[in-house]
């Protein structure tokens, strides 16, 4: 399978819709949560609301993560960007503003092509694109729990993140925060598992 993984942008929106837009790929979000104000009617939201909220961000510019391509289609996604652009997230971590710091928030692998790292590899060549754009401090927020479905792991598997060199930096029992520090972990294509 030959695989690449590109950055957003407006030349791929087709193929990003394409991947979301799956009904099996539970894609109705559009990886749209993050950018709503709060969590209170967001199972109400529909998927025209949230694709809606999607193209205005690109509209505005907001290009916020990567497609991985298995034999040039779209099989992967994983939304990165400046973290204190979420304030919803910023809120619910109670997190302290750091300009500096990049999150990695959201995955979604389509069905067939789960279970084969590939979510590994998006995650790889995420962060050594973010480092090589200069991001020093990349977090992530996985949920924990013994019996997670793979709906429940749209922010990433935490074992993955660990696996990549990122440490917990806040004990949760559900949701911990992890970071890694790009500055310490090399050079790019060195980053991550």
């Amino acid at each position: 399978m030959r695989l690449e993984v590109h950055r957003f942008s407006s030349e791929r929106r087709a193929d990003f819709y394409r991947l979301h837009s799956e009904p099996n790929h539970a894609g109705w979000c559009f990886c749209a949560a993050w950018w709503t104000p709060t969590w209170e009617g967001w199972a109400e939201r529909t998927a025209e609301d949230n694709r809606r909220l999607r193209e205005e961000l690109c509209k505005a510019g907001e290009h916020d993560g990567y497609l991985l391509y298995a034999d040039g289609q779209p099989a992967g996604w994983c939304q990165a960007g400046p973290r204190d652009r979420l304030q919803k997230l910023c809120r619910q971590f109670d997190l302290v503003p750091s300009p500096q710091t990049w999150a990695i928030t959201c995955f979604l692998i389509a069905p067939q092509h789960r279970r084969i790292g590939l979510a590994t590899r998006l995650l790889r060549e995420a962060l050594n694109d973010l480092h090589a754009r200069g991001a020093s401090r990349v977090e992530a927020f996985p949920r924990r729990g013994m019996d997670l479905r793979s709906e429940d792991l749209w922010n990433g598997p935490e074992e993955m993140f660990l696996r990549a060199g990122f440490a917990v930096t806040r004990e949760d029992a559900s949701r911990p925060i992890l970071a890694l520090d790009l500055v310490r972990q090399g050079s790019p294509g060195q980053v991550g598992p």
